[in-house]
This record gives structure tokens, C-alpha cells and sequence, in this order.
């Protein structure tokens, strides 16, 4: 604020010595500190309100962003558990479909034949296995045909003929 160096502070004091005289200067020195410690109080006062004014902007500002940080989060988890929603009602769509299926014979693997499960080949190249419910468990037996509401359907040709 004010720009004083030593040189000047003791002009300042020879001054005030041959003005004010040796007998008032310590008085009025101790009058100057009284209010220059009266000054800084009403600025430290000042700084402190000015301080907690900007704190309590700053805390407003944040506590906007943590609102809008939680509607977004929130938006995003509510989209979310949406999305697991529909994906479990389309399966739960599919497996009930599945089960209600007239072609569907068995409701579980205690009700299934012990040739209707799966088997392994034996020293196959391929590593193959055996098709389900023993149908054309010979691969040089031809599949019979099968006749569906009355309209005969062709059976299907031998494989590699």
C-alpha cells in the first residue's frame, strides 16, 4: 500500500521529532500504534467476513454440481435397471415360450429316458456327439418320414449321398 523504505521511515522520524518536540513524540507514537492496531483489526475483520463470503459461495457452487452429479447418476442407474428389466422379461418371454412348446416332451431331466441324453461318439474324428432322443442314432439309417396335420413331409436325404 504505502511504498516506505528505511530511508524514508527515518526522514519521517526526524520530522516528526522537530515538530512535535521529544516530550509529545512517545504519546503520540503510542496514540498512532492504538489506532493502527484499531485499523488492522477492522481489517482483519474485513478479510475474515470477505473469506467466509466466498467459502459460502464456493459451498453453493459445489453443492449444485453434487445435486446435479446425483440426478445424473441417478438418471443413469434408473436407465440401467430399465435396460436389466427388459432383458429379463425377454428371457423370462423365452424360457416360457420354451416350456409351453407341445414338442417339448419332458419337464425335466428326472422324466427323460436314459437313451434320450446325450452321447458321446466313440473314436470319431470329429469328435461328434450322438443326436438327442435316438433319433438316427445310425449314420447309414435313413430318418423316417414324418407326417404333420395330414401333409406327408419328405424325409430329409442320407448325409454324404
Amino acid at each position: 500500500m504505502f511504498d516506505f523504505t528505511s530511508s524514508k521511515l527515518l526522514i519521517l522520524g526526524i520530522v516528526a521529532l522537530l515538530v512535535i518536540g521529544p516530550k509529545e513524540l512517545p504519546g503520540l507514537l503510542r496514540t498512532l500504534g492504538k489506532y493502527m492496531g484499531i485499523i488492522r483489526k477492522h481489517a482483519n475483520e474485513f478479510r475474515a467476513q470477505f473469506d467466509e463470503a466466498m467459502r459460502d459461495s464456493e459451498l453453493e457452487a459445489l453443492k449444485k454440481e453434487v445435486e446435479t452429479l446425483g440426478k445424473d447418476t441417478e438418471a443413469s442407474i434408473r436407465s440401467a435397471e430399465q435396460t436389466v428389466q427388459s432383458e429379463v422379461d425377454a428371457a423370462r418371454a423365452s424360457v416360457d415360450t420354451a416350456m409351453d412348446d407341445p414338442a417339448q416332451k419332458f419337464t425335466s431331466d428326472a422324466d427323460m429316458p436314459a437313451d434320450a441324453l446325450p452321447v458321446a461318439s466313440g473314436g470319431g474324428a470329429s469328435g461328434a456327439t450322438a443326436p438327442l432322443n435316438g433319433a438316427a442314432s445310425h449314420a447309414h439309417e435313413p430318418e423316417p418320414a414324418v407326417e404333420t396335420a395330414g401333409q406327408p413331409v419328405h424325409a430329409p436325404d442320407k448325409p454324404g449321398a
